[in-house]
């Protein structure tokens, strides 16, 4: 037996966009836009960086992994050890 006419068309509505999709999409779209409440951000509080006065202009923070890390003990080292590598390198490489 074929379903009504009426079940079907509610039926497929919902399963194509129809209203009840409409709602639902509605309802995560307010929840996505809200933001929770441990990204709010109470700039009152907040204060200048205190570590900025002791870098140079134009410093670059690089992170390095842990064990290569290790093998150095200063940032000269670091400083060293890359240059030697620019002036292996040929003029036109570029890493």
């Amino acid at each position: 037996m074929a379903p009504l006419p009426a079940v079907a068309a509610r039926v497929r509505g919902q399963l194509h966009g129809g209203e009840a999709a409409k709602r639902t999409l509605c309802r995560r779209r307010a929840k996505e836009e809200e933001m929770r409440q441990e990204y709010r951000f109470d700039y009152s509080k907040s204060r200048p960086n205190r570590f900025a006065s002791l870098t140079k202009a134009g410093t670059v923070a690089i992170v390095l992994d842990p064990d290569v890390a290790s093998v150095f003990r200063s940032s000269e080292s670091v400083n060293s050890v890359l240059r030697s590598v620019f002036n292996a390198l040929s003029k036109n490489t570029k890493v």
